[in-house]
């Protein structure tokens, strides 16, 4: 038993709790955990703690004073309902199993600052038990927003179904967007108070460092390449395709390109595809995961990308000539980000409604991306300057945060 001198309450230290509730996909956990190590490195006596859902989560380094929680994992089926990943238990349980965690994390960890990812009250309410408990033991709650959540309408039948703006005026001293003020509102159309609107802080895009790559592994090709990233995966299998068939066509670009499928696309699909890679000899490097997918970014000489969050932030971060080509469903999001840079000039986009979805029509756009103008063209006040503001925002004392906005 812990006696009173051990108590996480009289140890030193700053705390801070990450809530990423991860149950698809690589974005959560990525945005989370790079919050997490610039905290603890603008801080040496902090100690960050991320609950995350993600099954990936123990492939990923973790610095000193950073650790993680897993949470028993859901998956979500095609027709929107939820199941648990692993345990053979229904999801009502799973998901008071993963509330029970996060209560029992939040009192043992005690932190001062909690930040939670996207989802105001977790999934399927899971936080209903930590937020009055974090509020009322006087811990700063904080909710971290992505700068794109999804096109109005749908936001607005979203939230009031979970009843979100409700938890934020009850329990968040805060609204932190992760983008410039310039590029989107993702609360556009919400009915937020005057209070909370004031306690909105637009950061900025969250900077990403390149790390040095693995000393057995060479560039993956000595003449200029592109990379094509899925992100997760689970969703891109149209943009592989996409990227094959320009190859494949007569117009193939003149460039090889390093196709990276990620984690969660299906085996059968990946087998298919790369067959088809194997046919087009030395032009195509397929890679299924890499955890340090920016070490590839770092050295390409354009991507190729659906546009979720993270990897656009890579690419301002690397000022890498960019192609998205969004995903529409089933959130407008990834369009709505794509949309918006290129019309700021900042990437260019691939949208085949709109210029069609030919291969010839990818082939001639990865041909054009090598004298594409870098995103470094469009000039945004504070676009990269996420980091910084969260450091500083989370080292401000507990009153003086809650009486600022920006």
């Amino acid at each position: 038993m812990l006696n009173r001198s051990q108590s996480p309450r009289h140890r030193t230290g700053r705390r801070v709790m990450l809530y990423s509730h991860d149950t698809f996909g690589l974005g959560h956990l990525r945005r989370s955990r790079t919050i997490a190590q610039a905290l603890a490195a603008a801080d040496p006596e902090l100690s960050a703690l991320l609950l995350t859902g993600s099954p990936l989560a123990g492939r990923f380094d973790f610095p000193d004073r950073v650790d993680h929680v897993r949470l028993p994992g859901v998956v979500k089926l095609a027709d929107g309902s939820y199941r648990s990943h692993n345990l053979g238990v229904d999801i009502d349980e799973t998901v008071h199993l993963r509330a029970a965690l996060i209560a029992a994390a939040d009192r043992a960890f005690a932190p001062e600052l909690v930040i939670v990812d996207k989802e105001p009250g977790g999934f399927r309410n899971e936080l209903q038990d930590m937020l009055p408990a974090a509020k009322a033991r006087g811990a700063r709650l904080v909710l971290g927003l992505r700068d794109v959540l999804d096109d109005v309408a749908s936001l607005r039948e979203e939230w009031g179904r979970k009843g979100a703006v409700d938890l934020v005026e009850r329990f968040y001293d805060e609204i932190w967007v992760y983008g410039p003020r310039a590029f989107h509102d993702p609360l556009a159309g919400l009915s937020l108070s005057a209070r909370v609107r004031a306690r909105t802080i637009y950061t900025g895009f969250l900077r990403r460092d390149a790390p040095e790559p693995p000393d057995h592994v060479a560039r993956p090709f000595e003449e200029p390449y592109v990379l094509v990233t899925t992100g997760g995966g689970g969703d891109g299998a149209d943009l592989v395709e996409w990227a094959l068939s320009a190859y494949e066509s007569d117009a193939a670009p003149p460039c090889p390109a390093v196709l990276v499928y990620g984690p969660f696309l299906p085996a059968e699909q990946r087998a298919e595809f790369d067959r088809r890679a194997a046919a087009l000899g030395d032009r195509i490097l397929t890679l299924a995961f890499d955890s340090r997918i920016e070490w590839l970014l770092r050295s390409a000489a354009g991507v190729v990308a659906m546009g979720g969050y993270n990897t656009f932030c890579e690419i301002l971060s690397m000022d890498i000539p960019a192609l998205i080509a969004p995903r529409t469903r089933p959130r407008l999001e990834q369009y709505i980000r794509a949309e918006r840079a290129e019309r700021l000039g900042l990437v260019r986009m691939l949208h085949a409604p709109r210029d069609g979805g030919a291969p010839e029509v990818m082939a001639e756009a990865i041909t054009a991306l090598l004298t594409q103008a870098p995103p470094s063209s469009g000039r945004i006040a504070g676009l990269l300057d996420g980091l910084d503001t969260i450091a500083q925002r989370a080292g401000a004392p507990a009153q003086l945060a809650r009486s600022t906005g920006s």
